[in-house]
């Protein structure tokens, strides 16, 4: 097998496997572990990622790595089933709504082998599947959600937002009624109680080793579940060393279907440049979060391809509407039309996605781009501001992440662009941790903003994003007449009145905007080319236990 050599290590995929973090650290020459041996490569996936997960509990956070990661070793009671996405090859999740199902939807089942819905959308019951061990052998009971739920309640980290969004009133609402069977009571009828319940965020906890590692001053095993893993998935935790990589392995005594790969080696390799030579060179499986250029660069290649679907992910500005001018209307559609959509996915995007013409993702449910009329427009722009009374134009800021490369790109080009219409943008450059700092504190004027809503319900996605009681309205913007639209869409059963609610805040929200419309860039997945099995979620998420050799 041919080698090159850095310094003091061979840079194969044998050597990434048995140094890790040393090995993922070097300048990689081009070209390099052209071959790998087989007892090496067909079992074990290896991921180039630009972060180790942040933690390996939801309620601690949903970092990007977080989010990858976690569905390898927690089950939901819950997951909609897949159809064939327009990629070959390609599964996604099945979101169109299905009245006549239980929940609306088309689920199948995880931990819960079955479910009923009560007619008037205030109780949902779910039967257990019997004889389901987790990573510590422990068998799964009612008392494991009833725990995991308890513990959304208590810790109040994304959990505190699932609950309101199920709305559960407090922690008496999930019942243990039988040792297989729980059951969720509420006051008012939810319409996606059950979709809700199959959200990444919403994993099913081993109670017993969870209490086990509780103390008393962290009497929900916060810090064990940082670094640990205590559920009913097809993989346990057998390393996690933050700043170079974290090992799954596959259980052999999980209940479902066993997953191809056996180990699956989650390496950090901040630069991305690096994780395309290592996809390039065989080294690893997955690059994951390549740039665009990047990507394209792939085109052609013998071993390595790039899968792309549509996607939920959107990216955006905030305009931070307590913040003059931004507190104006035509201000903010002035922003809007100086945003140059299709230029920037043309170029800084090489394509890939789409410009963003809604406020949530365009193929979800109730989503509709009826009133959009953002195009790039500079007279447009200069008129509006003209007519908020700044037509000489003003002064702002514009944060923007460092650890996505195309958004400096992007915010150069929208910098340019409002300059014609007499803005003069200064640009913030944020390390990642920094800038989801201030992105959560609402410190900055204009922020940019890359993210989705996983659940695909028009009415989750605007509580999400709009409602003025959300921790996610970054835009601090308000209207009552949109929290009331959006609160009448989560509290009736009725698909006409919750879609026609959903489409009237869409109107508003379109009106006023609170954001700065880019695009839609897509799900991609820069792999090799001998890994299929590829689902899409609505998460953006990798998936370890769906891939495999083909």
């Amino acid at each position: 097998m041919k080698r090159y050599s850095t310094g003091a290590l061979s840079l194969t995929r044998r050597s990434i496997l048995k140094y890790g973090a040393a090995a993922g650290a070097i300048s990689f020459a081009p070209g390099f572990a052209s071959r790998v041996f087989a007892q090496d490569r067909e079992k074990t996936l290896v991921i180039a990622a630009p972060a180790t997960p942040l933690s390996l509990d939801v309620e601690n956070s949903l970092s990007p790595a977080t989010i990858d990661t976690v569905a390898a070793f927690y089950d939901y009671l819950i997951e909609f089933d897949t159809i064939p996405d327009a990629v070959e090859g390609v599964m996604r999740e099945d979101l169109e709504p299905n009245p006549s199902l239980p929940g609306g939807y088309n689920l199948k089942s995880m931990l819960a082998e079955s479910w009923e819905f009560a007619p008037d959308g205030k109780y949902v019951k779910f039967k257990l599947r019997e004889g389901v061990l987790s990573n510590w052998g422990n068998e799964l009971t009612a008392e494991d959600v009833k725990y995991t739920f308890d513990r959304k309640f208590e810790v109040k980290g994304a959990g505190a937002f699932m609950t309101f969004v199920m709305g559960l009133p407090d922690k008496d609402a999930v019942k243990a009624a039988d040792k297989y069977v729980v059951s969720f009571t509420l006051k008012d009828p939810n319409p996606i109680l059950m979709i809700v319940c199959g959200h990444l965020a919403n994993p099913i906890f081993d109670s017993t080793k969870c209490k086990e590692m509780s103390t008393e001053d962290d009497p929900w095993a916060r810090r064990f579940l940082d670094t640990n893993v205590a559920g009913f998935g097809p993989y346990d935790l057998k390393e996690i060393t933050r700043g170079q990589q974290m090992v799954a392995v596959s259980r052999p005594d999980y209940y479902g279907d066993k997953p191809y790969f056996e180990t699956v080696v989650f390496r950090e390799v901040p630069a991305s440049a690096t994780r395309l030579q290592l996809l390039q060179g065989g080294a690893v499986d997955i690059a994951h979060n390549l740039s665009p250029t990047e990507m394209k660069s792939l085109a052609g290649n013998p071993t390595a391809t790039v899968t792309s679907v549509e996607a939920s992910q959107m990216l955006w500005i905030e305009l931070n509407t307590a913040c003059p001018p931004r507190d104006n209307i035509k201000v903010r559609q002035a922003l809007n039309y100086a945003m140059p959509k299709q230029e920037i996915v043309d170029t800084i995007l090489q394509g890939f996605g789409k410009k963003m013409t809604t406020f949530m993702p365009d193929f979800y449910p109730g989503a509709t781009a009826e009133y959009y009329d953002y195009d790039y427009d500079i007279d447009k722009a200069k008129a509006l501001l003209a007519e908020a009374g700044f037509a000489d134009g003003f002064s702002s800021v514009l944060a923007y992440n460092a650890g996505i490369p195309f958004e400096e790109t992007i915010a150069i080009m929208y910098q340019t662009a409002l300059k014609k219409i007499g803005v003069d943008i200064e640009l913030k450059k944020l390390p990642a941790g920094t800038f989801f700092d201030a992105l959560v504190k609402r410190s900055e004027p204009m922020t940019f903003n890359l993210d989705a809503p996983f659940t695909p319900d028009p009415g989750f996605a605007l509580n999400l994003y709009f409602h003025s009681g959300s921790f996610l309205d970054f835009s601090n913007y308000k209207n009552e007449e949109v929290d009331r639209l959006i609160k009448a869409s989560l509290s009736t059963l009725v698909e006409e009145d919750r879609f026609a609610a959903t489409k009237e805040a869409q109107k508003i929200i379109n009106d006023e905007a609170p954001w700065t419309l880019i695009a839609n860039p897509g799900f991609q997945l820069a792999h090799a080319k001998d890994i299929g099995g590829i689902v899409y979620y609505t998460s953006n998420r990798l998936n370890f236990q769906d891939y495999k050799r083909v």
